[in-house]
C-alpha cells in the first residue's frame, strides 16, 4: 500500500472554504475532532511510532498552524484521543450494571457492556491497548489515572454483593486492582492477537474470575 493510500482514512469532511458564517469555536471544534479521528485511524493502521504530525494533518485536512493551536505535539494529540471516548464507556457500564437484577447478573451486564464496547471499536481498542503503552511515560500515567473509575465500580459492586449477602467476608484491599488490572491485561492480549471481534465470547469466563475474587476472603491482616 502506498503512503498516499495509507493517508486515505475515513475522516469527517472539512468545513467549507471561504465565508461560511461559522463561529471560531465551531471551526476549532471541527478541526480538533478531525485531527483526533485522523490520529485514531493512522495509529490503528500503522502504529504510534510510524504516525507523524504531517500524516495527521494531511489526513484531517487542516493546516499545520491549526494542529499546533490544538496540540503541543503528536503525543498530546494521541493522549486526547485515548481519553476522548472513555466517558461514554463508563456511562454504558454504569447503565448496564444499574439493573435491579441480582448483583451477579448486574455484574455480568456491566462486563458485557465493557467487552462489547471495545469489540465495536476495533481501531480504538488497537490504539488504546496496544499503542498507548508505546507512547511514553505521559501516556502510561494517563492510563493509570483512567483505572480509577473502574476501581470505583468494582468496589461499589463488592459493596452491593455484601449488602445482598452479609455473610460474605470483608473485601480484601487488593481485590479491585486484581480485577481491573487482570481484565485489562486479558483484553489487551486479545486485542494484540487480533481477536477483538471475539471479546464477548469471554464474558462468562471473566465473570467467573470476577465473582471468585469478589466473594473470596483475603489473607489474615490483608482485608
Amino acid at each position: 500500500m502506498s503512503r498516499d493510500q495509507q493517508n486515505k482514512v475515513p475522516i469527517a469532511e472539512p468545513l467549507p472554504r471561504g465565508r461560511h458564517g461559522l463561529s471560531p469555536e465551531t471551526v476549532r471544534s471541527s478541526q480538533r475532532e478531525r485531527l483526533i479521528e485522523a490520529m485514531l485511524q493512522l495509529v490503528a493502521q500503522r502504529g504510534y511510532a510510524a504516525t507523524t504530525v504531517p500524516d495527521v494533518i494531511a489526513a484531517a485536512r487542516v493546516s499545520r498552524n491549526a494542529f499546533y493551536e490544538q496540540f503541543a505535539d503528536k503525543e498530546a494529540c494521541f493522549l486526547a484521543l485515548c481519553e476522548r471516548d472513555l466517558p461514554s464507556l463508563i456511562e454504558e457500564i454504569y447503565t448496564a450494571a444499574a439493573s435491579p437484577d441480582d448483583w451477579r447478573a448486574a455484574n455480568l451486564r456491566g462486563l458485557r457492556a465493557y467487552l462489547g464496547w471495545w469489540q465495536e471499536r476495533p481501531a480504538y481498542a488497537q490504539a488504546y491497548f496496544v499503542e498507548l503503552p508505546r507512547a511514553g511515560e505521559r501516556a502510561v500515567a494517563q492510563r493509570d489515572r483512567a483505572y480509577r473509575p473502574f476501581l470505583d465500580m468494582v468496589t461499589a459492586m463488592a459493596a452491593r454483593a455484601r449488602k445482598a449477602d452479609p455473610a460474605l467476608p470483608p473485601l480484601p484491599a487488593t481485590t479491585p486492582r486484581l480485577i481491573v488490572y487482570g481484565v485489562t491485561a486479558f483484553v489487551e492480549a486479545e486485542v494484540r492477537e487480533g481477536r477483538v471481534a471475539d471479546l464477548l465470547t469471554w464474558a462468562d469466563d471473566l465473570q467467573n474470575y470476577m465473582i471468585t475474587l469478589l466473594t473470596a476472603s483475603g489473607a489474615p491482616g490483608r482485608a
